[in-house]
């Protein structure tokens, strides 16, 4: 398989659930596309325009998940695991029917996508992908919260840091190389929430859908599920999970290391923000396989789909 032209996927793929935050039953077909298409949302309950592009200066709402909305008011939310899979699966091109406003949550991570579409497989294309290399350090900070990204070789790297007072949740950090180390902890790890901050989430009018099937569940110094945790690091490798998904609002994979601690969705959404304010931060190259002996997609995940 050539790591360096661009992908979709062979043939449909649906799945169906809950939305997190609606409560309501979705469904999504995810269709193959041509070179060049993109990833695309096709809002296919509303009949006129309905095309939605999960592009970062679309996003409109950070509270909680990652909301994209078209000109016309349109909106796609909670698409940050989705893009995750599809980012880490190197897909290029692909059109995403959804009957409603919110991609189901289904476990609460991306471990369903990425099975899923695994197991239909990869049609490889013969163009060549593009990149998004970083070319000077961009940083975007909010009290002592901050993201920032800076030039790099050949490799996404994402170092995270997480700091709760809570005692299970606690100070947690990792680190991994996104195009080679083995990604399963990140692609398992759920969605995850205090007790105590479950009445006001609802009084908001979201998590009308959660429950312990999609989300793990801290109270003081208890995890709620029966089946615990995961990976001993899921609650901060599941920021990283979300931290991949919004990067991939950039449009293309990038090349570059990013350090962040106590981030979340505004924060990358932010920092993609200010770096495509200044053309000397990035530079937007076509790879060739002759001109870079390297996969910007994961080389682990897709020994085990080919």
């Amino acid at each position: 398989m050539s790591y360096l032209t661009q992908k979709t996927i062979k043939n449909n793929v649906h799945f169906n659930g809950v939305a997190l935050h609606s409560g309501a039953k979705v469904n999504i077909n995810i269709k193959p596309a041509r070179p060049n298409f993109g990833i695309v949302f096709k809002r296919i309950d509303i009949k006129d325009n309905n095309l939605v592009y999960p592009n970062f200066a679309n996003v409109t709402n950070t509270s909680l998940n990652t909301t994209i909305e078209n000109e016309f008011g349109i909106k796609v939310s909670t698409i940050e695991h989705l893009m995750g899979a599809l980012f880490c699966l190197g897909i290029d091109n692909a059109l995403i029917e959804i009957d409603n406003e919110e991609v189901p949550i289904l476990d609460g991570s991306a471990k369903n996508f990425i099975e899923k579409i695994s197991s239909i497989g990869i049609e490889v294309s013969n163009s060549p992908i593009k990149i998004i290399k970083i070319n000077k350090e961009v940083k975007f900070k909010e009290g002592e919260r901050f993201i920032l990204i800076k030039p790099s070789t050949l490799s996404l790297d994402i170092d995270f840091e997480l700091k709760y007072k809570n005692s299970i949740i606690g100070n947690q950090r990792n680190k991994f190389k996104i195009y080679e180390d083995d990604l399963s902890d990140v692609y398992n790890s759920r969605t995850y929430c205090l007790f105590e901050d479950i009445e006001k989430i609802k009084k908001s009018g979201l998590a009308k859908g959660g429950s312990l099937d999609n989300a793990i569940v801290v109270k003081d110094n208890e995890i709620l599920n029966s089946e615990g945790l995961r990976n001993n690091k899921e609650f901060v490798n599941h920021k990283i999970l979300d931290c991949i998904g919004d990067l991939y609002t950039s449009g293309y994979r990038i090349v570059g290391s990013v350090i962040c601690s106590q981030g979340g969705h505004y924060l990358t959404n932010q920092l993609l923000r200010k770096i495509f304010q200044e053309r000397e931060n990035f530079s937007i190259l076509e790879i060739k396989e002759k001109n870079l002996p390297h996969t910007l997609i994961n080389r682990n995940l897709l020994r085990s789909i080919a």
